[in-house]
């Protein structure tokens, strides 16, 4: 008997070796169209592979998914973050925690993960086509599918059982070979992207960065507060990252082209910031402003900011007129940054959107309309914020999908 599965990513080894380990009698097959293996494995986490968050249970976890949170919470339940971190330990692979939660192996390598996959495979059977693409995937009469594969493995291949497990897809015309089996797509679009501002006030201090700032949409109800990272090209960091992931599909249908706003203090409203000036202008009168930058801001950023306010670099506090201090306590609140497209975060590409879960059983990702096909990771309409838990979607998902196909041994 034959299982296959399509996509040599994240999850489709984690569903293919879920599959092999539960039922050493079958024959899993594992097809990938490139000849790169783990790919985004590999280059996640700056090439240190942010394998996990750590989250002792499912309520903590699907907060951080803006699509397919309430579907997650019982395969969670089955396969959390702490199912992942045995996982990987049983195989010789220690994680660590870092204080924003992220989970890393201890040795900072993502090779150290690629490897221990691709060595749990190996052990468990499962027979790896590289190079090799499913041309066409035909449903049997009797059940199952007869898979037509080119490239270095071309041959009719009929499985009992088959997992796609091929990733996101920018382009909505990718998923049509899947329309073609019946299913409905979310349509696509990017999640985890930067701002492109290209006329922005800040455009000479790239590499700047302020651990806790809010950034907010303009005219939307959509804000994200976190770390903040001044680019060459705009604005990034995990505020902003995590700000485009709830915010994909409106991004999109404001084709990318807002007003960012960021509030560099998000612990004073306006009002208390006027008292803290007023407060801190008698003690400090003598100082200029420029020079001395307050609440923890860089001297770059502060300099700037009240440049464009119109102080001048000898006003000190004592002689700051009213107006000059109301253009800084804007720019502090509320620096207006004009967005103008954006930019993929590093190689890590997300999408928004996928495979309607309303049609998959989230026990075992199978569909709900072809007996025997199964889904994990991203191909599915699932995506997380940045931090471990679009790849813990994908272990999850993928080890579900393949603990159910070792457990049928044939469609009925």
């Amino acid at each position: 008997m034959t299982v296959a599965v399509l996509g040599g990513g994240a999850a489709g080894f984690f569903g293919a070796i879920a599959c092999a380990e539960g039922n050493p009698g079958l024959r899993v097959v594992l097809i990938e169209k490139t000849g790169k293996l783990l790919s985004k494995v590999r280059i996640s986490g700056g090439g240190r592979c942010n394998v996990t968050h750590a989250a002792d249970t499912p309520a903590q976890l699907v907060q951080h998914y803006p699509r397919g949170a309430r579907q997650l919470k019982q395969p969670f339940q089955e396969f959390g973050a702490v199912d992942t971190v045995r996982w990987f330990a049983n195989r010789g692979v220690t994680l660590k925690t870092e204080p924003d939660g992220r989970m890393f192996p201890i040795t900072d390598s993502s090779e150290t993960v690629a490897q221990c996959l691709l060595d749990a495979a190996r052990r468990a059977g499962v027979e790896i086509m590289t190079q090799t693409t499913a041309e066409r995937i035909e449903l049997l009469a009797e059940g199952g599918f007869e898979l037509t594969l080119s490239g270095t493995h071309a041959q009719s291949l009929p499985v009992a059982r088959l997992l796609v497990a091929t990733g996101g897809a920018p382009k909505t015309a990718q998923y049509d070979w899947l329309r073609q089996l019946g299913h409905s797509v979310q349509e696509p679009v990017p999640s985890l992207f930067t701002f492109n501002v290209p006329n922005s006030p800040l455009k000479e201090l790239p590499g700047v960065s302020v651990p806790r700032a809010r950034v907010r949409v303009a005219g939307e109800k959509l804000e994200y507060e976190g770390p903040v990272l001044v680019t060459h090209w705009g604005l990034s960091g995990p505020a902003v990252l995590k700000l485009s992931a709830w915010g994909a599909r409106r991004l999109h249908d404001l084709g990318y082209q807002s007003t960012a706003l960021v509030n560099w203090i998000p612990d004073f409203t306006e009002d208390t910031l006027r008292q803290h000036l007023q407060d801190h202008r008698g003690p400090h009168g003598r100082k200029t402003v420029v020079s001395n930058p307050l609440f923890g801001l860089p001297q770059r950023l502060w300099r700037t900011l009240a440049e464009q306010a119109g102080i001048g670099a000898e006003t000190r506090w004592n002689e700051l007129p009213a107006k000059l201090q109301n253009r800084l306590i804007e720019a502090l609140l509320r620096t207006a940054l004009p967005m103008k497209g954006k930019t993929t975060y590093k190689d890590e590409f997300v999408t928004c959107g996928g495979i309607s879960l309303a049609e998959i059983n989230m026990q075992t990702l199978e569909s709900r309309l072809v007996p025997g096909l199964h889904f994990a990771g991203e191909v599915l309409d699932i995506d997380g914020i940045t931090g471990g838990f679009n790849f813990q979607a994908a272990w999850t998902t993928g080890f579900l999908a393949g603990r159910a196909m070792s457990q049928v041994r044939a469609v009925k």
